[in-house]
């Protein structure tokens, strides 16, 4: 499975209040209401700049802060189809396999894309291409499950699918 889209880049340590201020996190639990406030720290009007299926490029710890789902939402909802980032916050990159918003570590990708441009997200290969340049640049490597889960669109639509998680067959 392939996305394609015009890259969203930025720069490092951007944390959850960034992607969604607090205030619009304790308002509403609808995604799409949600969604109007991606990147409303850096940009207020960003959500009516996205096209469904653009793709998002960050530097380092990309999602620290809060471990609210309220921050992978807004992005999945805003018509995000992938987050690559050199690094992620741990609960953030938690969130993203949860919520079905696919997230790839890429190191020093953001040295290799500009904003604007192509990029194809490949998640049965696992890694990125900038079309500009042709050049493959591997992800880091999850566990088959999760590239899986990405593929089926998170723990809901995995559990609608299959009714049961793989660990709950295990004995």
């Amino acid at each position: 499975m392939t996305l394609r889209g015009r890259v969203w880049k930025f720069g490092d340590n951007i944390n959850t209040d960034i992607i969604i201020p607090f205030r619009f996190k304790s308002r509403t639990n609808d995604p799409y209401e949600m969604a109007k406030y991606c990147m409303y720290g850096l940009d207020p009007d960003f959500h009516e700049k996205i096209q469904k299926g653009d793709i998002m490029v960050a530097g380092r710890n990309f999602g620290g802060g809060s471990s609210r789902e309220q921050a992978p939402v807004a992005i999945k909802y805003c018509g995000i189809a992938a987050v690559v980032s050199e690094s992620f916050a741990r609960i953030f990159y938690r969130n993203g396999f949860a919520i079905g918003l696919p997230v790839m570590e890429v190191p020093k990708i953001t040295k290799e894309v500009e904003q604007g441009e192509e990029m194809e997200v490949d998640l049965d290969t696992w890694s990125v291409k900038v079309l500009r340049t042709n050049k493959v640049f591997e992800a880091k490597k999850v566990p088959e499950f999760l590239a899986n889960l990405m593929k089926i669109g998170g723990l809901v639509e995995y559990y609608k699918k299959y009714q049961q998680f793989p660990w709950q067959t295990m004995k």
